[in-house]
């Protein structure tokens, strides 16, 4: 089976936001690098999953078959007349995040709230996929501040590299899960440079932490990437 991330990623948040401002697909990793950006992640509602099975065509070499083999130009597509392979993919049901970024290009980060304003987007966003469309509600923009001095702290968003800080309580359930944070150029394309261990709760509530650095937003104290 295919899994799925319960917490989108910091490079598909990247991703959604490029696709937002027109910036093409290799071309947006250095706006999103360490030191240049801040992204803060808040499930706002429980995180479940279903198995969905699919029938897909092979695109191995031997599976494909040419179109237009003698011509100039040659296309090469997977061959409808051989048998389907079932995959079953797990996806998320009705997810939803509340995203606070910071971007240290002055210019771009205009450009964002301006299209945020707006109900504008470049590109259509989606959550990963082009089959997963997204839709981006505008909270509006907010100071980033300290946020509470307690030892013990409630946080509301996603909290990285943390696990040990984590305060059990038996009414509130939590997960830990791995994914990618920061991505780069390579002579492929891209290749993850990168990875982040978040704590969250999968219900969409908060999760009580000790020493952890903590900042204020709109009134919700969260932690940045």
């Amino acid at each position: 089976m295919k899994q799925t991330y319960r917490v989108i990623p910091r490079t598909t948040v990247a991703g959604l936001i490029a696709a937002m401002l027109g910036i093409e697909r290799d071309g947006y990793y250095d706006l999103f690098a360490p030191g240049e950006s801040l992204v803060a992640i808040e499930p706002t509602s429980e995180l479940r999953t279903m198995k969905l099975p699919m029938n897909t065509l092979s695109t191995a070499d031997e599976h494909m078959a040419s179109l237009n083999p003698r011509g100039k130009l040659s296309i090469k597509l997977p061959d409808p007349s051989k048998p389907r392979q079932q995959h079953n993919y797990e996806v998320l049901v009705d997810p939803a995040y509340r995203i606070d970024v910071w971007l240290d290009d002055d210019e771009r980060y205009d450009q964002l709230r301006l299209l945020l304003e707006l109900g504008e987007s470049y590109y259509v966003p989606s959550l990963g996929l082009s089959e997963y469309l997204a839709t981006v509600d505008y909270h509006g923009e907010f100071p980033i501040e300290q946020g509470p001095g307690d030892d013990t702290v409630a946080i509301d968003s996603t909290v990285p590299e943390a696990v040990d800080s984590i305060v059990p309580d038996p009414e509130t359930r939590y997960q830990i899960e791995q994914t990618p944070a920061f991505m780069e150029r390579d002579d492929g394309g891209r290749t993850t440079s990168a990875f982040v261990s978040y704590a969250y709760n999968p219900d969409g509530g908060s999760l009580t932490f000790t020493d952890v650095a903590t900042y204020s937003v709109d009134d919700r104290t969260v932690v940045f990437t």
